[in-house]
């Protein structure tokens, strides 16, 4: 591997520790997108021991069980004898009188290869899953392939990758051997390893600086399409505004972006996204986006990601910083973790300069109509601590929504206490500078936490009534101290399946339209005996998938008013689908009535002044 990161300059590192568990993982040897991995250990203190794999990882937030992904598992003593061994679940391995373990060998299938195939188990989120194509791309989420024992986490872990020679591995990690066939990587507990991922295929990369840190960001585009480079000037401009907003929150001094493009024949991948960590980011995307919207999936997605070194990876609860793979405990606070941190993620473009004022109000506007698709009355604290749950999480999407709305209001609210001198961003510094990463607080204590480092006992109610509490969020309200006001417009009449289109969703297993049951069918709908159960297929011949969606939506935008249209739609009949095309008029709906922000035309000097300070980040 060529050397990405500065050297840490320990030599004794290369040597193998005998108290460390090594685990192999061979990329050379790969049988039917199977991958070998071997895990040799130090000595077992206790005959009882329970092997592992991750249920669930940090920043998933979704019951994913990467044990189903192996097969073949067999564990041995010092004398090469198979010990015997009970499976308890997908991810747990129960052994008795093994105090002679010392190597544990298994393959390992990949997520992605099971993203459209029915199965009891929603699809693993892809930037999270793991990807094996021989010849062509590895992408190592390192939790879908490597476990851990019971009371050993905090073991010392030596990774060791068997490569092909001309493949190069994107990763924040620093290799520690000259060999062109493998890379060697020292890790110090289990955390760490799950926190590095890892991407090998035909070198396509660049390094750069960018603010004071090093960064790598390594491209895999299976038709060729991208390059690194194209990427270069953007990612470049994003990071230096990030740094700068940012400040002494963010200490990174390498950065690793593993950009996987999803496209040729390869995987059908539907999961497109990102997954954070602290030195790195893996990323998703389909192939076939234009190169202008992949540079701005960057800034909005990958910007997010980058946020995350701050909160929760170095400022956190005990539930985050004593993780529970095989029974996680959920923290109270992702309006914190994901909702901050997406606020941050368009905040910083304003207060920046890589947006203007009416771009990032926009996206305010949109945030709040998204937020309409969940229920605003459910307590966010309440939602968190069980989003694993089935009963909470479908409302898991709105941390990107309300969750960043949130953190939008108390930010305003702490302006309006200190005369512009504190913010939302100013609250997350001071907290990250009484806790870090290795100083967890106690989950049900932020909020003491929070009006101890503000002074303001108000930011105990906000939080009680809007967060932890049932309260609606009163945006007016809060965007009327800052000069903005609601404005409301009669909004056209459209061609739709359902009253609201919003609540609208793509079931990739069937590449089709499908509809909570809640939702209210539209004048047509109703007319040609469409039932909410049913899924779209096509709209007059024309079919619906992750790459066209878009062509289908403005076609149905062209639909004039008594034309003919026909509906094809799968409808379940018994144990069977039936394919049904239904036929009818169109016909318009008049949607619910547009509401939307708008900056004042005449604020009062204290709202302009309020504003400027929360659009600039200025005092």
């Amino acid at each position: 591997m060529r050397k990405i990161a500065v050297s840490l300059g320990i030599a004794a590192a290369f040597l193998v520790n005998a108290q460390s568990i090594k685990t192999t993982i061979d990329l050379v040897h790969v049988k039917n997108d199977k991958v070998a991995v071997t895990m040799e250990f130090p000595k077992m203190k206790s005959g009882d021991v329970k092997f592992h794999f991750p249920k669930t990882v940090p920043g998933t937030y979704s019951v994913d069980d990467y044990g189903r992904f192996v097969e073949g598992i067999k564990f041995f003593d010092n004398k090469g004898k198979e010990l015997a061994f009970t499976k308890m679940n997908d991810n747990t391995y129960s052994l008795k009188n093994a105090l002679a373990l010392t190597k544990i060998t298994y393959l390992v299938n990949d997520s992605f290869d099971d993203e459209r195939e029915s199965s009891e188990h929603e699809a693993v989120f892809s930037p999270s899953g793991t990807d094996i194509e021989a010849g062509k791309v590895y992408l190592i989420n390192t939790h879908g392939f490597i476990g851990y024992i019971d009371n050993m986490q905090d073991v010392p872990y030596q990774l060791v990758i068997q490569k092909p020679t001309d493949f190069y591995g994107t990763t924040a990690l620093v290799d520690q051997d000259k060999s062109e066939s493998t890379d060697t990587f020292t890790l110090a507990n289990y955390a760490k390893v799950t926190d590095s991922p890892l991407m090998y295929t035909k070198p396509d990369y660049i390094t750069f600086n960018a603010g004071g840190m090093d960064l790598v960001l390594g491209v895999y585009s299976p038709t060729g399409k991208y390059k690194a480079s194209d990427f270069k000037d953007n990612l470049e401009k994003m990071v230096v505004a990030q740094k700068k907003f940012l400040g002494d929150m963010n200490t990174n001094k390498k950065y690793a972006i593993l950009l996987y493009l999803s496209g040729g024949d390869g995987p059908k991948v539907t999961g497109f996204g990102a997954l954070e960590h602290h030195e790195s980011t893996s990323v998703v995307l389909p192939e076939i986006m234009p190169k202008e919207a992949i540079d701005k999936t960057i800034t909005d997605v990958v910007s997010h990601e980058f946020f995350h070194t701050v909160n929760p990876l170095k400022t956190h609860s005990e539930e985050i910083h004593y993780f529970d793979y095989a029974d996680p405990k959920m923290s109270q606070h992702l309006w914190m973790y994901e909702g901050g941190t997406e606020y941050f993620a368009n905040l910083f473009q304003i207060q920046e300069g890589l947006i203007n004022k009416d771009e990032f109000l926009e996206r305010i506007n949109e945030k709040i109509s998204n937020s309409r698709n969940f229920n605003d009355t459910m307590p966010f604290t309440e939602m968190s601590k069980n989003v694993l749950k089935d009963e909470y999480k479908n409302q898991y999407r709105n941390v990107y929504e309300k969750g960043a709305l949130l953190a939008m209001c108390l930010d305003i609210e702490l302006r309006k206490l200190s005369n512009g001198e504190m913010g939302y961003r100013d609250m997350i510094r001071k907290l990250s500078q009484r806790f870090g990463e290795n100083k967890p607080f106690k989950d049900d204590k932020l909020i003491d936490e929070l009006v101890a480092i503000t002074g303001y006992p108000q930011v105990r109610d906000f939080y009680n009534k809007y967060i932890a509490g049932s309260q609606p969020t009163p945006y007016t309200q809060y965007l009327n101290i800052v000069g903005v006001e609601l404005k409301k417009q009669e909004a056209p009449s459209i061609f739709w399946f359902i009253k609201n289109p919003q609540q609208t969703i793509y079931d990739d297993k069937d590449n089709a339209f499908i509809f909570d049951e809640k939702s209210a069918l539209s004048s047509f709908s109703k007319s040609i005996g469409f039932k909410i159960t049913d899924k779209i297929v096509a709209l007059d011949g024309k079919t619906i998938d992750i790459q066209n969606i878009q062509n289908f939506i403005d076609y149905a935008k062209t639909i004039k008013e008594g034309q003919d249209v026909t509906l094809t739609v799968l409808r379940k009949n018994g144990d069977k689908t039936d394919k049904i095309d239904l036929k009818g008029k169109a016909i318009l709906d008049k949607m619910t009535e547009e509401i939307s922000f708008q900056f004042k035309a005449n604020p009062t000097p204290e709202e302009q002044k309020l504003q400027n300070q929360w659009l600039t980040g200025k005092k």
